[in-house]
């Protein structure tokens, strides 16, 4: 059987960035998070505050080592195994991924050093001032990576010359028409991914019973910042969709399995789409909610999949199926909040085990869902690596061939098993170890008290 080139790159490509999707998912939140922390701690100079910001740079640096050596495996798959992708486009991609290296790694990683290092060796302010940026370079770093992606979802701003991408608008290539919906989309779900894990330990630690103190404020703050990002993210989601049916109709109708073109459209809640019989085997469907939901139009007009070449249709029980997991997560997530907040005014928020524990199980749901959204996204895209111009086939390195490809797929996997059980290893041994306790590496011990002159001096 011959190996399809084509076909193993891209799962070689959805087996490395659903790795290292992971990573940012947290360290984008963590990091922001820590700055919050650090804050407070800056302001209130309670002990309490940075102690868990201590717990919690301690976990942000290994996942960050991590993100660092996945993330660089990136760049060498575009040269690698996509390379007819990297010549068409590096007039444009090539800048916006080099901005991202000097504006935001450069930054985010300089003032780490002094996040991880300089606690006794910096003022408080300026300890302060380091987590802070450290959580602006994440978010530049997101900008200019979405920037990247959503150019490749809705281009503009170009013109093509002899099958290359060459930039007429550099406002209308970074700012394009699904740019910001993705950007508050993807920031928010990462936000709450971190928020999720973070009430999960918070979880764990008050049933072992330790560090209960840290773990009741982590599990109250992070609890009201939930309160608010949930709900903010479904409404971002609706948004976002609203604006794929404007800009991206062929994914939003393989998103939905919708075959035809119609007004008053049902909503499918299940179904076995049939790609090859254009339909649908045991739908499951609430009638006028498809127009209502999509087009927030109870007579609205939602495009069908017949609308459009089946050569130029993405597969479509991958994108069906992903964005139903998205949303359930979603849904679970609101009830688990919603939930919290009932507990907290009745005064159970730190005493019923049946909440610890449904919050401990919900710990990695963030990162199910953000998988499942990536998926939608880019699966939705399919069959272009740049939506409506250039072909994902068109897009694979020429030369390449089956076996070239299984091979380092195979290195990848082995790396990657191996990488992410130590890394997740590493990470229980912290929270099992609870906040507060033992030596804290990376020179971050207690603050350093002022050295008071002595009488008569």
């Amino acid at each position: 059987m011959a190996l399809d080139p084509l076909l193993l790159s891209r799962l070689q490509f959805a087996w490395v960035i659903a790795w290292h999707i992971l990573l940012p998912a947290l360290t984008i939140g963590l990091a922001s998070y820590i700055a919050l922390l650090e804050g407070v701690y800056f302001a209130t100079g309670k002990e309490i505050w940075f102690r868990i910001s201590r717990f919690w740079t301690r976990i942000f640096a290994i996942a960050f080592g991590m993100g660092v050596v996945s993330g660089v495996v990136m760049p060498f798959q575009f040269g690698t195994n996509w390379s007819r992708f990297s010549d068409a486009t590096a007039n444009i991609i090539s800048p916006m991924l080099a901005y991202e290296g000097l504006t935001a790694f450069t930054l985010e990683a300089g003032f780490l050093g002094v996040l991880l290092f300089g606690r006794n060796l910096v003022p408080r302010w300026a300890h302060f001032f380091s987590a802070v940026m450290v959580a602006v370079g994440t978010l530049i770093s997101t900008f200019w990576i979405l920037v990247t992606n959503s150019w490749m979802q809705t281009p503009g701003g170009f013109r093509l010359e002899d099958g290359r991408f060459y930039p007429t608008s550099w406002m209308e290539i970074i700012f394009t028409a699904s740019f910001p919906y993705r950007f508050m989309h993807s920031v928010a779900a990462f936000y709450v991914t971190t928020g999720f894990v973070v009430m999960g330990v918070a979880a764990y630690l008050l049933l072992r019973h330790k560090s209960v103190a840290e773990a009741k404020l982590m599990l109250s703050v992070t609890l009201w910042l939930m309160t608010a990002l949930v709900p903010l993210q479904i409404l971002l989601g609706d948004l976002h969709g609203l604006n794929t049916l404007q800009h991206q109709p062929a994914k939003l109708a393989a998103i939905e399995a919708h075959w035809n073109r119609e007004t008053r459209a049902p909503l499918a809640l299940f179904a076995i789409p049939d790609q090859k019989a254009e339909t649908n085997h045991f739908a499951i469907e609430v009638p006028l909610t498809g127009s209502l939901i999509l087009t927030h139009d109870v007579n609205g007009e939602v495009p069908g999949l017949k609308d459009f070449p089946r050569a130029d249709r993405a597969p479509v029980a991958i994108p069906f199926f992903a964005f139903r997991i998205m949303v359930g997560v979603g849904l679970l997530m609101l009830v688990l909040v919603g939930a919290g907040t009932w507990l907290r005014f009745r005064r159970r928020l730190y005493d019923r085990p049946w909440f610890l524990r449904a919050l401990m199980l919900a710990s990695p749901l963030g990162f199910v869902a953000v998988i499942a959204g990536w998926t939608t996204t880019e699966v939705g895209r399919q069959p272009w690596s740049v939506y409506g111009v250039m072909r994902t086939a068109a897009s694979v390195t020429p030369s390449l061939t089956g076996m070239d490809v299984l091979i380092s797929l195979a290195g990848y996997i082995a790396a990657y098993c191996i990488m992410f059980p130590a890394g997740l290893w590493l990470v229980i041994r912290i929270v099992r170890a609870g906040v507060g306790t033992g030596a804290a590496p990376f020179g971050a011990g207690r603050p350093a008290q002022p050295v008071r002159p002595r009488e008569g001096a």
